[in-house]
């Protein structure tokens, strides 16, 4: 269970992006953030000033995820892509690629030019234009042009080359030498597309070479005391770095990709996945595998390949991953197979792909460390409160412990229950129900005695049957937990023994105020601590098996008033009761419901049905 109290503890203190989810899984708001850890915690404080919407949003959240990034850039164009592919509910301002400029390269002319857009349209990469980003800031993105330009010499015209060569004078670029003129034939195409290329390694985030020759001028502008030209190239550098932030959270290409990083502590690892659909990151996965603590890091990578594409109905193009795995031609050709088209499996070694995998990977660290407090804590309250009850009773090997209830009002429907818990958590699988047969009035010894009896008598047939069966009544407990304390030990163990059983039973004692203060077992009152573990287990398995003796009983008890009730109503007979007694759960639902939702029950008709709405009225 989803515990938002325990999971606010275990933000990171990083950027990143939120998702919050209803108690139907949906996602219902997307939201950045520069450090997780502050901006989450606001929506649960008490003191939160918030509109009615988001008021309403936070009343519906039943939990939420986060995914990490390097910077609030990234944070940003990722909750983009997220809110784009989800919708929320509570998003209002929803962000498009349109919103974001991008450079286009016009590799399919002589002489290619860059220009700026901010809309790709139906266009993508191709022989003909490639682009680049999108960049978060227009005023980045334009001087990164710009700057490409001046330094590369990229013309910025939009003559017709080489059909209008020589047709017009140079313009004032030329004058200023920032372009070498190739309207006037003063420059080859072949020199001019050798600085188009380095100008488009330079876009693409080769700069470093350029940031260290604008600093090199900075430095020289401001020896020569020429202030201002320092400054222009401070403001270039300052510019270029900022438009350069690595924005892995979108690609530069339209390939499908799932990136692929794992973490690994002992004996569990966390596999996470990142969705790159048409080149942006949409989505993410964890995977949890055990029994890792004697694999390779790449075994475990390579298995998880295996196990997970077996069973996905879509592979992507290309699959990023850490580091090399065994066989991987082989299973490269498989999937190949499997999707009838070539299938890549790359370990990147730098640039965007190795970035993305990096921060992959560190969100699976961040996850297993979640996931690590997570199980610490439910071991803590599960196997580890089983050791604490077996500790204060001297025994050793409890796995299965269960426990019995006997549920009545005045000895009317009495009803026996079985719960079962393994390792400190429920077994819901082979909780039992009995209706007590041979006890008449309220007598919960001799009941209890009944219950017992036909417990252990079928679980030795089953037995005598397979003596390897694992159903719930053939498996025996390793521990008894009775309710009550003496009286019910006796009435357990005088039932084992005629059976010739031997298994440990024990009891709850309780104080004045029906508290349990100890526990009863081989003749004597043991103490407990009640602010132990294995104190809150015992409560746990005390309120299930009340609640599950009670629920039988309460049912049993609502069909025979409704059943009672239905045979004095006019055009109900057995085919009719039953199909009520099918369709309503208790006669309460029944008592509220109107003509129109009993003209639902099978072989209903409207008469009828009013009848039995008159009937429940007056």
């Amino acid at each position: 269970m989803f515990d938002i109290k325990e999971e606010l503890k275990k933000l990171p203190d990083k950027p990143g992006v939120y998702l919050m989810h209803d108690k139907t899984d949906t996602v219902i708001y997307v939201g950045k953030a520069v450090v997780l850890k502050n901006r989450v915690r606001q929506y649960f404080q008490k003191s939160r000033n918030v509109s009615p919407k988001i008021e309403k949003m936070i009343s519906q959240i039943a939990r939420f995820e986060y995914i990490v990034t390097d910077s609030e850039v990234e944070a940003l164009v990722l909750e983009s892509n997220l809110i784009k592919e989800y919708t929320p509910k509570y998003n209002t301002m929803l962000r498009d690629d349109k919103s974001y400029p991008f450079i286009k390269a016009t590799v399919g002319e002589r002489f290619p030019r860059l220009l700026l857009t901010r809309s790709k349209g139906k266009e993508k990469n191709s022989a003909k234009v490639r682009y680049f980003g999108p960049y978060t800031s227009a005023g980045a993105a334009k001087d990164m042009l710009g700057a490409a330009r001046k330094i590369y010499h990229i013309r910025s015209c939009n003559r017709k080359l080489p059909e209008t060569l020589g047709e017009e004078r140079a313009c004032l670029n030329y004058h200023i030498k920032q372009c070498d003129a190739p309207c006037q034939g003063l420059i080859s195409e072949e020199d001019y597309k050798k600085n188009f290329e380095a100008a488009l390694r330079f876009i693409n985030g080769d700069y470093k070479l350029i940031i260290e020759t604008l600093e090199k001028k900075m430095t020289e502008a401001s020896e020569n005391l020429d202030f201002e030209d320092a400054a222009s190239y401070r403001d270039l550098i300052t510019n270029i770095k900022k438009a350069m932030v690595h924005q892995k959270i979108t690609s530069f290409d339209s390939v499908d990709r799932d990136f692929i990083a794992m973490a690994k502590d002992k004996n569990q690892a966390v596999v996470q996945m990142f969705y790159v659909r048409e080149g942006k990151v949409i989505g993410r996965e964890n995977f949890h595998m055990d029994e890792v603590s004697e694999e390779e890091d790449s075994t475990v990578i390579g298995d998880f390949i295996k196990q997970y594409y077996r069973g996905t109905p879509y592979i992507p193009r290309e699959i990023v991953i850490e580091e090399e795995i065994e066989d991987v031609e082989l299973i490269e050709k498989w999937l190949s197979e499997r999707k009838h088209q070539k299938v890549s499996i790359v370990v990147p070694k730098k640039g965007q792909k190795e970035k993305l995998a990096l921060l992959a990977h560190k969100n699976a660290e961040l996850t297993l460390q979640k996931e690590g407090d997570r199980l610490k804590k439910e071991a803590e309250r599960t196997v580890g409160a089983m050791q604490e009850i077996m500790d204060w009773l001297g025994l050793k090997d409890i796995h299965r412990v269960e426990s019995y209830d006997i549920s009545n009002t005045s000895g009317f429907q009495s009803v026996g229950s079985m719960i079962v818990f393994e390792d400190g958590k429920p077994k819901k699988s082979d909780y039992r129900k009995f209706k007590i047969m041979s006890v008449k009035g309220p007598d919960d010894y001799k009941s209890m005695e009944e219950i017992l009896t036909r417990r252990f008598e079928h679980g030795l047939k089953d037995k005598e049957r397979d003596a390897d069966s694992q159903s719930g009544f053939a498996r025996f407990p390793d521990l008894i937990m009775m309710d009550g304390g003496k009286g019910q030990v006796n009435v357990a163990l005088r039932v084992l023994d005629k059976l010739k059983i031997n298994i440990p039973v024990c009891g709850l004692v309780k104080d004045d105020k029906h508290r349990t203060r100890g526990i009863y077992f081989n003749n004597e009152e043991l103490p407990i601590d009640i602010h132990a573990e294995g104190f809150w287990l015992i409560t746990r398995i005390q309120d299930e098996v009340h609640r599950f003796a009670i629920e039988f009983h309460r049912s049993l008890r609502s069909k025979v008033q409704v059943k009672s009730s239905l045979d004095d109503i006019k055009g109900v007979g057995p085919k009719r009761r039953r199909a009520l007694l099918k369709y309503f759960k208790g006669v309460e639902e029944l008592k509220n419901a109107s003509v129109e939702d009993i003209m639902q029950v099978e072989s209903m008709d409207r008469k009828t049905a009013e009848n039995i709405y008159k009937f429940f009225k007056e």
